[in-house]
């Protein structure tokens, strides 16, 4: 039943992983001049590496228990880009006289992709199948704001 979804997920957090790896070598210059934007773009690439490592065990014949202590790991390690991201989004947006509310979002959107993967995957270690469908929306999630932050270091770098 999940087959489908978590090899479309993987195919798709590849090629916008993908995207995100061009956007930053185009735009290099730009985002070492703006350094607090070079741990956005790790933490986009660590969330899209995350449904991609996800989605690829999911994919594997093993138990749930397994799979949920797999996607636990897996995130808690994102979610270390996703800090050191945050702390430089308040260092740098003080240092360019950003609006701190950006800041803020930014922090609290890339927390809260992970979350649904820390709760599913405890989920999945209980023996609940549920656990999947918070994954899929963790995924779902990481792939809407990776949108987002894919055009912040395409486009809006540029103005």
């Amino acid at each position: 039943m999940w087959t489908n979804f978590f090899i479309t997920s993987a195919g798709a957090a590849s090629a916008l992983a993908g995207l995100v790896f061009v956007a930053v070598s185009v735009n290099v210059n730009q985002l070492i001049e703006f350094s607090h934007l070079l741990p956005r773009a790790a933490a986009t690439i660590a969330a899209l590496i995350l449904i991609l490592v996800s989605s690829v065990a999911a994919l594997i014949p093993q138990s749930a228990p397994a799979l949920g202590g797999e996607i636990v790991l897996f995130a808690a390690m994102c979610w270390l880009l996703k800090l050191r991201s945050a702390q430089q989004a308040f260092v740098g947006g003080a240092k360019w006289h950003r609006p701190r509310f950006e800041a803020y979002s930014e922090t609290l959107v890339g927390q809260a992709q992970l979350l649904p993967f820390f709760v599913g995957g405890v989920l999945l270690l209980a023996h609940q199948p549920a656990g999947l469908y918070w994954v899929a929306g963790g995924i779902l999630a990481i792939f809407v704001f990776s949108m987002m932050n894919a055009w912040i270091l395409l486009v809006e770098i540029l103005r």
